[in-house]
């Protein structure tokens, strides 16, 4: 953008675009209205403080040192700025060009000026983009008049001065006189102060011009180029290496994402009054997936911000973290198709898995998953980290013990402002990126490069090559382990893990078959004869003869005892077998006993005494009232996906809810006419059991309700909600009446129906 000539402000207003216009506005709120008084001034001065704030801090070092430039200069021109700025004068162009767009610098008739308050918000040190130079006077000495002034005064007066300068450009006169004659000057401040090297304010401190500090300069702001980005040490790994590393994690992110949601998807946990993942879940989770405690919370985090994992209700109706709807569709996908989503999930979360562990300002630890552990400056930080790898040679990485902070040095120029803990986000980021496959040796692979220039679609296609082929069989060995050669399929490997144990991961998995795993899939229903033939199918060499006898020895005692309800009963034609139950030491608390040759029953409840009697050895199997034979597999758990992420609109979402939480007053006004609203349906009289079934959908569904409600005092009315949990009996929601969250006894719900 070309700023050397001059337009007029009403034409550069007219040339501007509707949202650059806009922007402007926002910053000088007293540009197109009356100034405000009294409070409603500060809270203007406020925003437009902080909206300054935001503006600076998405530029970089060389675009404030520019900034900078000007706001030492007052009003000149574009060339005068380019000879201010130690830097190429084509890269001060363009940060100019930069400036002008972000309407912090204005182009009128008499030249360029800075904003109004951009110089009150412009402060730090050189890190910062300040040279630390005090704006020009008024009436400005020239250059030339400022170095014959400097060469006039003693060593001891131009040290003063230079100290000055180092010291922010302010300085406290002490006894010195302030207006004395150069021929009267008795000390070095007297010597510098009676030729306006030093300038008394009415505060009594005195500045140095910022005329004299360029002058000290050498005309210049600075001493040191501030064009330089800093360079990221390397060291050379081929891109092949780089590639295979890098897909390697990705393929292991995915696999670890399908096993912890698999799990939890029948064992689900339960999720904290906070919203968050318990210590000890994670912990479990954990050992599950064979990561630390950071990796396995970044996995846990992802899985959640891709909306594959969301609080819904256990089997009991509390509060539990569960997989989604949108898991199986997840599935349903390729590989790199999987870890497209949970990447992009990982790009656009402002969600900080790093913290998880630690402790918050109030001493206590963060949980995972639980809503305060977001940043502003996550998502950006990830960004530039990724786009600062990218910058370097596809055979390159950064250097070990150099290369991180050659990176942190990086994405410090380019936002230098903004976080103060920017070096520890981007040790995050790297870590994480390493963890989800993004990076590998340190290094960014071309399928990487090409999700970040914005082509997913070839970048997932570059990720399948790299990929092994999923395999469909496996190797059978005599010594009962089944050996996959390479990734299974989604569906062979849940399949084969119902019928063996996992005994190890990582490119070849290792099952290994157990009379317990035999009997487990026994358990969920299979037969032997469909074992053998599964067994027969997926391997690929002949089933060896110890497995074979290990499924027919199962199976030949599986059933052989069957469970009721009585309390419960064990029934079997094997009156040994139920002899030695009934006699067996560890029997004892079971309280078993006798009713005929072959029944024995007791008060040990089924969930109870299936377990224990596995523990004693035995087989049985659960009877039903006809006599046939019932499976139990666990049922399989799942959350409803969010509605933001249904509409892919989160962000909106909380918007409107901050919008939507106006005055006490506002609210119940509001929930009153909604509450009229949906009278034109009233709903139809309900039994505690039928609202206890409509609340539970509503909680899932996170639809808002109209209940009909009696109080202590017997007086009836409808209430708008927002169900959050049921416990005991007890509604606890968001009540739209009250604008807080209240507690109903579900007893005295009369009538649900949804709200409109």
């Amino acid at each position: 953008m070309s700023t050397s000539g001059h337009r007029s402000l009403a034409d550069q207003l007219r040339a501007w675009p509707d949202e650059r216009l806009a922007g402007l506005l926002s910053l000088r709120p007293d540009l197109v209205s009356p100034a405000p008084h009294d409070s409603g001034q500060l809270a203007s001065r406020a925003a437009t403080r902080s909206s300054l704030q935001r503006a600076l801090d998405q530029l970089s070092r060389l675009e404030l040192y520019v900034l900078d430039a000007l706001v030492v200069a007052g009003h000149t021109d574009p060339d005068e700025v380019v000879g201010l700025v130690r830097a190429a004068p084509e890269a001060v162009r363009t940060a100019l060009g930069r400036l002008l767009d972000a309407a912090l610098v204005w182009e009128g008739t008499s030249g360029l000026r800075v904003l109004t308050g951009v110089s009150e918000v412009l402060v730090g040190g050189p890190e910062a983009g300040v040279s630390g130079l005090r704006p020009r006077s008024t009436d400005p000495l020239p250059a030339a008049e400022v170095e014959r002034r400097v060469a006039e005064v003693s060593e001891q007066a131009r040290t003063m001065l230079h100290a000055v300068l180092d010291a922010g450009g302010e300085a406290t006169s002490g006894s010195s006189r302030h207006t004395v004659s150069p021929a009267d000057a008795r000390t070095p401040a007297e010597e510098l102060l009676s030729r306006r090297l030093l300038v008394r304010r009415t505060d009594g401190v005195v500045v140095l011009p910022g005329e004299v500090g360029l002058v000290l300069r050498g005309g210049r702001t600075t001493t040191e180029p501030v064009d330089e980005v800093p360079v990221v040490p390397t060291s050379s790994r081929g891109a092949d290496m780089v590639a295979r590393a890098a897909s390697g994690a990705a393929f292991e992110a995915v696999r670890r994402v399908e096993l912890l949601l698999e799990t939890w998807g029948t064992h689900p946990p339960s999720a904290l009054r906070s919203g968050g993942l318990g210590v000890r879940d994670l912990k479990a989770a954990t050992t599950l997936l064979g990561l630390d405690e950071a990796g396995t919370a970044l996995l846990v985090e992802t899985a959640a911000a891709a909306g594959l994992l969301a609080q819904g209700l256990g089997r009991e109706s509390e509060p539990a973290w569960e997989p989604t709807d949108d898991y199986d569709r997840w599935l349903g996908l390729g590989l790199a198709a999987r870890w497209r989503v949970l990447v992009r999930a990982w790009l656009t979360s402002p969600r900080m898995p790093a913290l998880v562990g630690r402790k918050d300002p109030a001493g206590k630890t963060w949980n995972a998953l639980v809503p305060e552990l977001v940043g502003a400056h996550q998502v950006e930080t990830r960004r530039l980290t990724l786009d600062a790898l990218a910058s370097l040679d596809p055979d390159a990485v950064p250097a070990s013990g150099t290369g991180l902070p050659g990176v942190v040095a990086r994405v410090s120029w380019l936002r230098p402002r903004r976080p103060r803990n920017r070096a520890e986000q981007v040790a995050w980021a790297v870590e994480e990126a390493a963890v989800l496959g993004m990076t590998g040796l340190g290094g960014l692979p071309d399928y990487a490069r090409t999700l970040l220039a914005g082509d997913e679609d070839a970048a997932v296609a570059a990720l399948d090559a790299l990929l092994p082929d999923p395999v469909e069989q496996v190797l059978l060995q005599a010594d009962l382990t089944a050996v996959a050669p390479g990734p299974l399929t989604s569906a062979l490997a849940r399949r084969l893990a119902s019928v063996a144990d996992v005994e190890s991961r990582g490119g070849a998995t290792v099952y290994r078959f157990t009379p317990t795993s035999v009997r487990r899939s026994l358990d969920l229903g299979w037969t032997a004869a469909e074992l053998h033939d599964f067994l027969g199918t997926v391997s690929a060499t002949p089933v060896p003869q110890p497995l074979s006898y290990l499924v027919d020895d199962t199976a030949r005692t599986f059933g052989s005892v069957r469970v009721g309800a009585a309390e419960a009963f064990l029934r079997s034609d094997d009156e040994t077998a139920l002899a030695e139950l009934l006699h067996h030491p560890r029997a004892q608390t079971l309280g078993l006993r006798r009713i005929a040759p072959t029944v024995l029953v007791t008060a040990t409840p089924i969930d109870v005494l299936l377990p224990r009697l596995r523990e004693l050895g035995a087989a049985p199997v659960v009877e039903g009232p006809d006599g046939e034979v019932r499976v139990a597999a666990p049922d399989q758990l799942r959350a409803r996906v969010p509605r933001e992420r249904r509409a892919g609109a989160a962000a909106a979402s909380r918007a409107a809810r901050a919008e939507a939480s106006v005055a006490h007053v506002v609210s119940a006004v509001r929930s009153g006419d909604r509450a009229a609203a949906s009278r034109a349906e009233p709903g139809a009289p309900v039994s505690p059991a039928d609202a206890l079934s409509a609340l539970r959908e509503a909680i899932e569904a996170r639809r808002t309700v109209v209940i009909g409600y009696v109080d202590q005092q017997g007086r009836r009315g409808d209430r708008v909600v927002d169900p959050l949990r049921l416990d005991g009996g007890v509604l606890t929601g968001f009540d739209h009446r009250a604008d807080d969250e209240m507690r109903f006894a579900v007893h005295r719900v009369h009538s649900v129906r949804l709200a409109d």
